[in-house]
């Protein structure tokens, strides 16, 4: 997804990577498709974005490859949602470790200002994004839940590819 230069033919793989996920948008839309909201209505108003700006980075997650589109019925008519692939669920550990890093080394700007990994096999908080430090089990998206104290009161378990 080329947003400021194309790093994707770059011989650095962080230059690579970073083409892709680089974009705190992109981040941002892979958060609400691991929360389950992979409808654009829905992650247009939690994300409180531009349409044209959600529309971009849902293309580039797609020609990337992390995203599918999937139809459904909306009462009438076929829309479509976005559904992670198994490259894009590959990307939890990053995901997980910018909302470690974020909880350790920045203030929150309120008491529910925070968000952390729980291993849903343990129901333990972990401090490592790829495994539980509770237990050493390897974190998966189908065993990992999020809990955003500005979401929910309960961690949410997290969406798997399609």
């Amino acid at each position: 997804m080329v947003l400021r230069s194309d790093w994707s033919q770059r011989n650095c793989s962080m230059a690579r990577g970073l083409d892709i996920l680089g974009d705190p948008w992109s981040m941002l839309v892979l958060r609400e498709v691991f929360f389950g909201n992979g409808r654009f209505d829905a992650m247009k108003s939690r994300l409180a974005v531009a349409d044209s700006v959600l529309t971009r980075r849902l293309a580039g997650l797609v020609e990337s490859g992390l995203l599918e589109k999937k139809a459904y019925d909306d009462g009438g008519r076929t829309r479509q949602e976005y559904v992670l692939t198994p490259k894009g669920e590959d990307a939890l550990p990053v995901l997980n470790a910018v909302v470690m890093w974020a909880e350790k080394h920045l203030p929150a700007p309120s008491d529910l200002a925070h968000m952390y990994v729980i291993h849903s096999g343990c129901g333990q908080r972990t401090g490592s994004a790829d495994t539980c430090t509770g237990c050493g089990e390897r974190l998966t998206a189908a065993n990992t839940s999020w809990h955003s104290l500005t979401r929910t009161d309960a961690p949410v378990q997290l969406a798997t590819a399609a």
